[in-house]
């Protein structure tokens, strides 16, 4: 098969990488890819955000199968206009991905289903959502209803904090993302994330991380993108994890059915769990970023027929079959983010590391400039590692990290702290 993955982070690079160990990739196309990537894929200058142009450059290719990666095409439709032209493609519709899109159409579909998540208000006017932050007082969660590239959430812990998000919110910070304001009550447990793929009516759990958002060791500093994740998670027991998939996440699919919009792809459900009861935070309609990396590091060549399955319809006859171990990645950024950083500074030491089963740098903001791995993003390495548990797991990544020679960069030390319980 000839297969296209739309997108240009870790995420794609792992999803590349483990797309090319099975043998029905006959050839794998990444528009528009990177440093890591260019080195195991052919990869294509191409707007992913044009559906129109990503069909052509599909039938121009003869692609057999379209992995979306990143949440805004998929806003946009382009897995839409690949469907409409015959392409099989894993990755939601328009309709589907307003459950990422919009944070006030999630609560809705929760609220049909009776699906446990956090008690909310919807806001336009800052002025009422001003007043609803006074009534409820604080700890309290302000986030912009649509796209945010995983930074439209504050958790202000006074009130004065939140009435100042809410500002934040309006005055443009987030673009047309913080137009409309979903204001929600603070729960406390422990957050995990929990991924499953729908084919439109079955649903088949695929694995569970946690990830470290803060920028800093001790989870300080601001939230970013996601600075490393670790696979299993333990709080996330089998017990747990059904009910999640009981209680939340096949109500809401089906809900998603019967509104005529079925969910295809795969289904990031992030929870917060307390006392042995999960309720949702918020849902992902694309692999997490860096739980993809963790998750594909276990799962290997599988994943891809598990995808193909999810676009063909076929997962109730599926099973995802893990090996007993556990992965860790640590995100290795430029000095600044998720603030100002700059960009071009040359990473060294890459090429000496194993690049195999156990072990893998996936790369996110990098570039090749005169044959140099360059860095071109705010988080730009992924340094993944597997083991039997996860002590050995982190060992290994931060054995990687500590042999590559970037001082421009910076990572946490303390990836998996609280399944090790250190930090």
């Amino acid at each position: 098969m000839n297969i296209l993955i739309l997108g240009s982070g870790g995420r794609e690079h792992s999803l590349a990488w483990a797309t090319l160990q099975n043998p029905k990739c006959d050839k794998l196309i990444v528009a528009p890819g990177n440093a890591g990537i260019a080195a195991i894929a052919d990869c294509a200058s191409l707007d992913i955000m044009d559906g129109a142009a990503v069909v052509a450059f599909s039938e121009a290719n003869s692609i057999d199968f379209v992995i979306v990666g990143p949440e805004a095409p998929l806003a946009a439709g382009v897995s839409d206009d690949l469907r409409a032209a015959g392409f099989a493609v894993f990755g939601p519709s328009a309709a589907a991905a307003a459950l990422e899109a919009s944070k006030a159409f999630t609560k809705e579909i929760c609220d049909a289903c009776n699906a446990p998540t956090a008690a909310y208000g919807h806001f336009t006017d800052a002025a009422e959502a001003k007043a609803y932050v006074t009534a409820q007082g604080a700890p309290i969660v302000i986030k912009a209803d649509g796209l945010a590239a995983g930074k439209g959430v504050i958790i202000a812990m006074t009130e004065t904090e939140a009435l100042d998000a809410v500002d934040t919110m309006f005055d443009g910070t987030f673009g047309a993302a913080g137009a409309e304001v979903v204001i929600e009550e603070f729960m406390e447990g422990e957050e995990a994330s929990f991924f499953v793929l729908c084919d439109g009516v079955n649903v088949l759990p695929i694995g569970t991380a946690q990830d470290h958002k803060r920028a800093y060791d001790g989870d300080k500093g601001p939230n970013t993108g996601g600075m490393g994740a670790y696979s299993p998670a333990p709080v996330l027991t089998d017990a747990i994890a059904q009910k999640a998939l009981d209680q939340i996440v096949k109500p809401c699919v089906a809900e998603m059915a019967r509104r005529g919009m079925p969910y295809q792809g795969v289904l990031y459900a992030g929870l917060m769990i307390k006392d042995g009861q999960p309720r949702l935070v918020e849902y992902n309609v694309r692999f997490g970023d860096p739980e993809c990396q963790v998750l594909m590091m276990r799962l290997g060549a599988q994943a891809f027929d598990l995808m193909h399955g999810a676009a063909d319809g076929r997962l109730s006859e599926m099973q995802a079959n893990w090996a007993e171990d556990h992965a860790v990645t640590v995100v290795m950024a430029a000095k600044g983010y998720p603030g100002d950083y700059a960009k071009g500074s040359v990473i060294k030491g890459l090429d000496a590391l194993p690049e195999d089963a156990m072990n893998m740098v996936f790369h996110a903001g990098t570039t090749l400039l005169e044959g140099a791995v360059t860095a071109s993003g705010g988080r730009v390495l992924n340094v993944t590692a597997r083991g039997d548990d996860l002590a050995e797991a982190q060992a290994r990544a931060y054995a990687m990290v500590d042999a590559i020679d970037w001082s421009e960069g910076f990572c946490r030390r303390d990836i998996g702290w609280r399944a090790l319980g250190s930090g």
